[in-house]
């Protein structure tokens, strides 16, 4: 009988989870029925949003329940199949959760194709993170080749996508980083024209000396006082894209903007986006990508990290900025 280490979801933590928040359990894996698919699961994404996941609030999908397996999105390979769809040795991506096997009945699972591309870009650069960087930063925030486009947490898993895809479409792109070594990774790696240490200097300075002209399209991914900054900048028309507020996931009470008049001012926009409604348009965006990463244009990286029973340590690098591009725990 094979075993399944799981982590599950013990209590509702307030502020930073402590490590209590999880157990980790032993358990059997149970017999497949008819329709369903048990898969080995290889690696585990790690993702900002997996902090509000925690939370019991009205959200764009619901919470994790006490007592349920970790959500998280994985790769895994299928080892016993009795879903016509899927076949044994297949790899798929999808929800599979913070544990060694899962069992699904295949709906929201994508056969990963076989290329020479490494597996584990597939829950990052071309997963939730690259297409959330590739919808919010071309449907949402529109951009126009010659904008001036701003990304926060420029050196992670989605702003260091936003920021190559802006530098693709022909935009001049800045991003704002923590610590000088994550902003030379961003200018000289990724292709960046200008970096902000929001760690080692004003914000504000470095928005008005990168971005002399003002902002195009603001992509925030941090909120509180940086989105604040920023908000001061906006040119006329500009697009404010709000992916994430990583800065505000563990404070009691989120804050919001002070200068958001500044949208009224500039006749600006300021939207939210949800990768999830773009769905029925991922192999669009997975075909694209795929080229660039095939012809050198998109790089992608991957910090990865391994063993199950690492998943809290590996959990505190979303938010201690210990970490560059693209989180992952390998099983």
């Amino acid at each position: 009988m094979l075993k399944n280490k799981v982590v599950k979801l013990s209590v509702r933590p307030i502020g930073f989870p402590p490590k209590e928040t999880w157990i980790y359990g032993n358990e059997d894996v149970k017999e497949i029925n008819e329709g369903e698919i048990l898969l080995k699961n290889l690696y585990v994404s790690f993702d900002p949003a997996m902090r509000g996941w925690l939370n019991e609030a009205r959200s764009y999908i619901p919470p994790v329940k006490i007592g349920e397996v970790m959500r998280a999105g994985t790769l895994g390979e299928v080892v016993n199949s009795k879903n016509s769809k899927f076949k044994k040795g297949d790899i798929l991506s999808g929800w599979g959760g913070v544990q060694q096997y899962s069992i699904s009945n295949g709906k929201g699972y994508f056969k990963v194709p076989n290329t020479e591309i490494p597996l584990p870009t597939y829950i990052g650069t071309l997963g939730m993170p690259g297409m959330t960087a590739y919808f919010g930063i071309l449907e949402v925030g529109k951009i126009k080749h010659g904008d001036t486009v701003l990304v926060s947490a420029a050196a992670g898993a989605v702003g260091s996508i936003v920021g190559q895809i802006a530098k693709i479409k022909g935009c001049k792109v800045i991003g704002i980083a923590g610590g000088k070594d994550k902003c030379d990774y961003v200018v000289n790696e990724l292709g960046f024209d200008g970096c902000i240490d929001y760690k080692n200097e004003s914000v504000k300075r470095g928005i008005k000396r990168e971005c002399p002209e003002g902002i195009d399209v603001y992509f925030d991914n941090v909120g509180g006082e940086i989105l604040d900054a920023a908000l001061i900048f906006l040119k006329m028309g500009a697009r404010v894209v709000v992916c994430g507020a990583i800065s505000q996931y563990n404070e009691m009470s989120a804050k919001g903007p002070n200068n958001y008049l500044s949208l009224l001012v500039n006749r600006a926009s300021m939207k939210g986006m949800v990768v999830f409604d773009f769905a029925e348009k991922y192999p669009l965006a997975t075909k694209e990508m795929t080229e660039w990463i095939l012809n050198g244009t998109l790089k992608s990286k991957e910090d990865i990290y391994e063993g199950i029973d690492n998943f809290y340590e590996v959990f505190k690098k979303l938010f201690n900025g210990e970490k560059k591009g693209k989180l992952i725990l390998k099983l």
